[in-house]
């Protein structure tokens, strides 16, 4: 049995038919059916039931299949290290980030370093806080761009940017042209904005809470550039970083949030207790050298 044995286990594992996972894997029906035959007789057990509508899964092939997954990330985990090690620079740099800086920070940052790091690759996983902290934790993601910053005693922190928090409101709205604004003259107003498992909703949340009222939430998305365009329709205003959105012509007006707690940290993170690729580090050491990107402060 070898590791590509395991490959195309997972494969036949998750389809339960041999036709489609052969057309997958782009071989044919004896070839995957030989291998199968390699996997269950180094484990000594059938794996499947063969079935009229084609193969499920026993007992057996379910712990397999758990295993094999595990088993070929983590070879396919040590091939990248040691391909970085080789060649640190034509590494790849497992970067996870926020949905929220998506349009700004990201890609900024990933034009800038690869003026001056071509080669090196980017695996990038897009996901809400709490699903960042949990790859970091796991390794799955080497380097994250989140806020706020998490657990000081377990991930290292880079400052990027210090961005101030508008209110965003529709064209020609009485709000539109303010100087600043405080949250709670617009507790009357429907809210749109991210789904409650999002990090910056939960921010929202709080300080509509901090002003004094619970916000009615019209409609909900998973995209800032949707909740800026449903603004920008009049269908209710939004809390969103100054600048997050770029490249859209909603019409929708930001305003700046008075107060000092009006304002998001967004940092580089990564884990202490671990060891980064020589394509990751070349990145952090790349992030650190940049200056903070700091918001002016608001009055009261």
């Amino acid at each position: 049995m070898h590791v590509d044995d395991l490959r195309w286990f997972v494969v036949l594992g998750e389809a339960e038919h041999l036709t489609a996972a052969a057309a997958a894997l782009g071989t044919s029906q004896p070839n995957l059916s030989r291998s199968l035959r390699r996997v269950e007789a180094a484990f000594g057990v059938p794996l499947f039931e063969r079935e009229h509508r084609g193969l499920r899964l026993n007992p057996y092939g379910r712990i397999v299949l758990e295993a094999a997954r595990a088993g070929t990330a983590a070879v396919d985990a040590a091939r990248q290290r040691i391909d970085a090690l080789v060649d640190p620079e034509s590494g790849t740099v497992r970067l996870a980030f926020l949905h929220s800086v998506a349009t700004g920070v990201v890609p900024d940052l990933l034009t800038a370093f690869r003026a001056v790091a071509p080669a090196i690759r980017f695996a990038l996983r897009e996901q809400a806080s709490h699903d960042i902290v949990h790859d970091l934790e796991s390794g799955d993601s080497e380097l994250a761009i989140t806020g706020p910053r998490p657990d000081a005693s377990r991930f290292g922190w880079h400052l990027l940017q210090r961005q101030r928090l508008c209110l965003y409101v529709p064209p020609g709205h009485a709000f539109a042209g303010r100087q600043r604004i405080n949250l709670a003259e617009a507790a009357a107003e429907p809210f749109i904005g991210l789904r409650p498992d999002f990090g910056f909703r939960r921010l929202t949340d709080e300080l509509c809470q901090a002003a004094g009222f619970t916000p009615s939430v019209a409609f909900e998305s998973t995209d800032l550039t949707t909740i800026d365009r449903l603004v920008g329709a009049g269908l209710g205003v939004a809390v969103l970083p100054g600048g997050a959105v770029r490249g859209t012509e909603s019409g929708a007006t930001p305003v700046p949030l008075a107060g000092v707690r009006a304002r998001r940290d967004i940092g580089l993170s990564w884990r202490l207790h671990g060891t980064l690729s020589p394509a990751a580090e070349r990145f952090r050491s790349f992030v650190e050298a940049q200056p903070a990107s700091n918001f002016a402060s608001s009055p009261g």
